[in-house]
Parts: C-alpha cells; structure tokens; sequence
C-alpha cells in the first residue's frame, strides 16, 4: 500500500481522537488522525511524524497522519492500512491462511448475523471469515492489542466462535503495524476481557494469526509471522 505526497512534521498535540496539531516548518497545521486508539505512547509532543497531503479540497483538515517515529521504529498509524494490506495480499496469494488454499472468492465487509466481518472468502469447497486488526502498541518488543478496552473487539471473538461452531473457517488477523517485535499477546492489563475471550476464540477452533509490517515513511507491506503467546 503506497501514499502519495508525503512529508514530515512534528507532533504537536491532539485536541481530540479525530485531530493532531503538526508543525511543518514553523506553520501549526490540522490533521486528520485515522485511527481511535489512545496511542499515548506514541503521540508525544516533539516527535516527528509523516502527514499525506490531501487531494481532496473539500476535507476540513488537508492532512492525514499516517506514521510516527518511536525511537528506531516506524510506526504507521492509519487504522486502514491493515486491511488494505490483507486484501492486496489475499488478492496475489501471499498470504497463506491455514486450512485454506487461495481464494476464489473475496468479499470484504461481509455481514454475518449481527456483525460485519473484514472479509468473507471462498477456497476449495470452504467458506471462512476473516477479522483484521490494527496493532501500534508495543511495550518491550511485545506487541499488544487493545490499547484501548474494546466492546466490538468482544463481540467480533464471539462472533467468529459461533462461525467456527457453524463451519466455517474462522481467522482473527493481527497486523502489527511495525517491524522489530518479537511475539503478540492481548493486552490483559488494559483489558482482561479481551484476554479471556481471545483464549475461547482460540479453545473454540478460531485460528489467531500475527504478522508485522514493513514501513517506510510512503508505504506499508505485509512483512512476517509473529508469534502469538495467549
């Protein structure tokens, strides 16, 4: 997945989930913040970030932010990205979902009782359900997701527990949005919840993929498997 027209900035603060304050050579400009996690650890005032200039004249901000430097590591931050990323991936057949060749068919946001799956795919006479998730914390080469407690994380777990008890093939793909960790695990101190539902979803046949990212400051690829540890 490519940007276009990127430059750097520095971060300076964020009034509300939706909006950063970023310095571009002395100028204070407004952008759009794609993603609603807390990101603490990462939007620290003075560090340096990436902006997309908009080409949309309508757009109330003319910038999105899109990634953030943490000591070494780049972080991308655009909560789009990941599924972008997994479909281009699904689409040329790089990415390998256990029990399931390529897909014939993919269908992205595809509706399954009372909740919208990322993808809905079709391969050799199997259906299956695929859930994709953003991951931008990591604490001590640990990745971590939620960084935030999340209601609709829950229910997507039981909705893919209820799909692998149907028959279907069911996945939970974490994207961590960053090279240089070393393994995954739910984020049991933010919310342990999470923690327990994941264990059932695992317990209950849903298949738990991590894979990292390769970033630079104009695009984001699909980079290797991660290990998980529940």
């Amino acid at each position: 997945m490519k940007y276009r027209n990127v430059i750097s900035a520095i971060f300076i603060e964020r009034p509300n989930r939706f909006i950063a304050i970023c310095d571009i050579d002395g100028k204070m400009v407004k952008a759009h913040v794609r993603n609603t996690g807390r990101c603490r650890e990462l939007l620290i005032s003075g560090v340096k970030v990436y902006l997309e200039i908009s080409d949309q004249k309508k757009r109330k901000t003319g910038y999105t932010l899109i990634a953030v430097e943490k000591g070494d590591k780049l972080v991308n931050i655009d909560s789009i990205a990941p599924n972008k990323v997994v479909l281009e991936t699904l689409q040329n057949g790089k990415l390998k979902l256990p029990h399931l060749g390529k897909p014939d068919i993919i269908k992205p946001e595809k509706q399954y009782n009372d909740s919208k799956f990322d993808f809905y795919l079709e391969s050799d006479n199997k259906n299956a359900f695929v859930e994709v998730k953003g991951v931008t914390l990591e604490e001590d080469g640990i990745a971590l997701f939620p960084d935030a407690p999340t209601e609709r994380g829950i229910k997507h777990l039981k909705e893919l527990i209820k799909a692998a008890a149907e028959g279907y093939e069911a996945y939970i793909v974490f994207i961590v949005q960053m090279k240089g960790v070393s393994s995954f695990s739910p984020n049991v101190k933010t919310h342990p919840e999470f923690g327990k539902e994941l264990n059932r979803a695992f317990e209950s046949g849903v298949h738990i993929l991590c894979l990292d990212t390769i970033i630079e400051a104009n695009c984001i690829a699909l980079g290797e498997p991660v290990p998980v540890v529940l």
